[in-house]
């Protein structure tokens, strides 16, 4: 940290773009991702970008999955592909509410 904020006197911000979980939020609670978005600048500080991505792998992977979700994705894929064959097999029957057959409510 600077001593002196010389981005904040002159009222810039040149590098807000780098670190989107980190920037004010709207409510002032912290982003959703902003813990893993931390510890991947905090790895890589200092380090220079080359050795950065080599060392700071796992943290940039938790960080990008947080934020786009993409192995969450695919094990929801892999469980409905599942189950759409255990139902094609005979072995599951899924509940009413499940397939639109549920009671309507008062």
């Amino acid at each position: 940290m600077p001593f002196w904020g010389l981005q904040k006197q002159l009222g810039i911000d040149l590098d807000s773009w780098l670190v989107r979980q980190s920037m004010p939020q709207p409510h002032g609670q912290a982003a959703l991702c902003h813990a893993f978005e931390r510890e991947w600048v905090e790895c890589g500080h200092g380090l220079g970008q080359t050795r950065a991505r080599r060392e700071c792998q796992l943290e940039y992977e938790d960080f990008m999955e947080c934020m786009k979700r993409t192995k969450l994705a695919q094990r929801l894929r892999i469980i409905l592909e599942q189950r759409d064959r255990m139902i094609k097999q005979g072995k599951y029957t899924p509940p009413d509410y499940h397939r639109g057959k549920e009671e309507p409510r008062p």
